[in-house]
């Protein structure tokens, strides 16, 4: 989808321009400054934000695609930027910034609108965001621009075990088997919630050796998957976790199984426990996470556009992370 040149708020600041893998330094610089003040803001003096893995905003730039937008000063520097995603009707939108010195100018309405307006465009049915429940300024800013705030997403973890059997990988199949399984977690998926497709992501998180896809069959029919990525998310660190991006269970009796072959995954891996990112909505899955020894270590808002809100399937179980 074409990106047009057609605001501009102050000298010389234009866009949105389409974001690519060369300015990814640009990128990680307004993303650190702006969430770095964010906290200051939040009363957290002397926090300071670290800059993302490059891997993973690689992966966010090729995730979003033509949704990867960017805005630019009169010297070509990056001034916001609004990762844009679209998994078949879903759509959302994270991470996205805007230079300290430009917030309050309108520069993050008009970001959040050409997301919005990009996202309708390409058919998305579900319009969201996640931010962080204790900041007020920012739930009040996403609701002046539409957003209805649903339940908070709970980042919950569990260490890594040792299971009974090995995991069944998508990364190991060979190109057969893999196109196989595409289809396989695509049909999975859209008789859940009519319309999802991850088959992008999980086709991505392949490619670029970012972790793997974890493939549950009960008498070699799938039952479920669970998209996971196991490189750092902080430039510089070593592994830490696994974390589950997506995941689609065909019931919710399936939950024990993944998550036993989810923490010898993480085992396998040399990382220390699997992270999943429980949405409220899901009471029982997320009981059943503490019930196991889950430690919650972060919360999120979810917030979706209104006439776009998500929903719930009418059996199993979706988790669709809204950060990369």
């Amino acid at each position: 989808m074409a990106v047009s040149r057609s605001w501009k708020s102050g000298p010389g600041l234009d866009g949105p321009f389409p974001a690519t893998v060369d300015d990814i330094a640009g990128l990680n610089q307004v993303f650190s400054d702006a969430f770095t003040e964010r906290y200051r803001r939040d009363g957290m003096v002397g926090v300071r934000v670290p800059f993302l893995n490059p891997t993973v905003w690689r992966y966010a730039i090729e995730d979003a695609a033509g949704g990867a937008l960017c805005w630019r000063a009169g010297h070509g520097e990056i001034v916001a930027f609004n990762m844009v995603h679209r998994s078949g009707t879903e759509g959302w939108m994270g991470p996205l910034a805007v230079r300290q010195d430009l917030q309050g100018s309108g520069v993050g309405k008009e970001i959040v609108r050409r997301g919005v307006e990009w996202l309708k465009d390409a058919g998305a049915r579900v319009i969201g965001l996640e931010t962080m429940p204790r900041t007020l300024d920012n739930i009040g800013f996403y609701s002046s621009l539409g957003f209805v705030p649903g339940r908070l997403t709970l980042t919950t973890t569990l260490e890594a075990a040792h299971a009974a059997h090995p995991p069944r990988l998508f990364g190991r199949l060979s190109a057969a088997e893999k196109e196989h399984a595409l289809l396989e977690c695509r049909v999975l998926l859209d008789g859940l919630l009519p319309g999802y497709d991850h088959t992008r992501e999980i086709e991505l998180t392949d490619q670029m050796a970012l972790g793997d896809t974890v493939l549950l069959r009960e008498r070699d029919a799938l039952v479920g998957f669970a998209l996971c990525h196991t490189v750092p998310l902080v430039e510089g660190r070593t592994r830490e976790e696994l974390r589950v991006l997506k995941l689609a269970l065909a019931d919710e009796s399936h939950l024990d199984a993944m998550l036993a072959t989810l923490r010898d995954f993480a085992r396998r891996c040399g990382t220390r426990r699997v992270a999943i990112r429980m949405q409220g909505e899901y009471a029982a899955a997320y009981q059943r996470l503490v019930a196991l020894g889950g430690r919650v270590r972060w919360s999120d808002l979810r917030m979706a556009l209104g006439g776009y809100e998500e929903r719930m399937p009418g059996r199993g179980i979706v988790l669709s992370n809204w950060e990369i």
